[in-house]
């Protein structure tokens, strides 16, 4: 490949269709303040770099973007990418990864509004997260070991799977779709309403008014900490180990727990016919 290395840019396009290069230790800011610094690049590595550019790499096809720095002037990087690697990188620009393909993320520190909207194919391992509505809209998403923190957070997604991680959100997994999370904790409010097909394996869920208007939902070995009003008309089957503060309405199918501190059929919609079994 050819290099380019320790180099200065700031103007409009400076490195665009660039093909079969690695841009090594540069600095993408400056008084001129152009945009779009690495458009339509084609197999590159950046590495070590720093950017302060609006729109810094769109319609890349085929990269590495590794041990650098996109600070909070670098409005929405990663747009329009595909094949893509993102190591050992902190990213503090707004709606970072959009409607990208193929994205693998390690090690990486991404504070960023808007975080992965309408992507595919994403695997993120190692990394943490501080985002609003991240992966709205994105399908094919594959995590480990992440520290997330963040409202509304994937919501409309379809097809993720979640491990081993800290999600520090509300109104997560709205309207999903085929959504799998293991030994996870979930902490926030109103999590998962109007999901389909979401899986809690061994999982510790801590907030107010949890899995509402659920169909096809399941929590296999999991904990309920601070969970009133759960199970609102939702079709579940669920075993907790522990205690849950109220159930509250629930549609259909089965859900064992401990104890339960209150079970209210009050004002419902619809018929409420899921069997409750506790261990008291």
């Amino acid at each position: 490949m050819n290099i380019i290395a320790d180099k200065t840019y700031d103007n409009e396009r400076a490195l665009y269709n660039l093909r079969e290069t690695t841009v090594r230790r540069c600095v993408f800011a400056g008084p001129a303040d152009g945009e779009s610094v690495l458009k339509e690049t084609r197999n590159i590595v950046i590495d070590k770099c720093s950017f302060s550019l609006r729109y810094p790499v769109w319609h890349a096809k085929g990269y590495e973007l590794r041990d650098s720095r996109l600070d909070d002037k670098t409005r929405a990087p990663l747009w329009y990418s595909d094949n893509g690697i993102i190591e050992n990188t902190e990213i503090n620009g707004v709606k970072a990864l959009r409607e990208c393909n193929d994205t693998v993320i390690r090690n990486c520190r991404i504070d960023s509004i808007e975080f992965g909207w309408k992507t595919a194919d994403t695997k993120i391992f190692d990394s943490s997260i501080i985002s609003e509505y991240i992966f709205l809209d994105a399908r094919d998403i594959e995590i480990e070991r992440l520290d997330f923190k963040g409202k509304y957070s994937f919501q409309y997604v379809e097809d993720l799977v979640i491990r081993d991680s800290v999600l520090d959100t509300k109104d997560a997994f709205w309207h999903s779709r085929n959504v799998t999370v293991t030994d996870s904790v979930i902490k926030g409010e109103y999590l998962a309403w109007f999901s389909e097909g979401l899986t809690l394996i061994r999982c510790r869920i801590i907030g107010t008014q949890p899995l509402c208007y659920c169909k096809g939902l399941r929590l296999i070995d999991c904990e309920m900490e601070d969970c009133d009003l759960s199970f609102e008309y939702s079709e579940v089957d669920a075993v907790i180990r522990g205690h849950i503060d109220s159930v509250k309405n629930p549609r259909s199918g089965r859900i064992c727990a401990d104890s339960i501190g209150e079970i209210i059929y009050e004002d419902s919609i619809m018929e409420s016919n899921a069997e409750i079994i506790t261990a008291e």
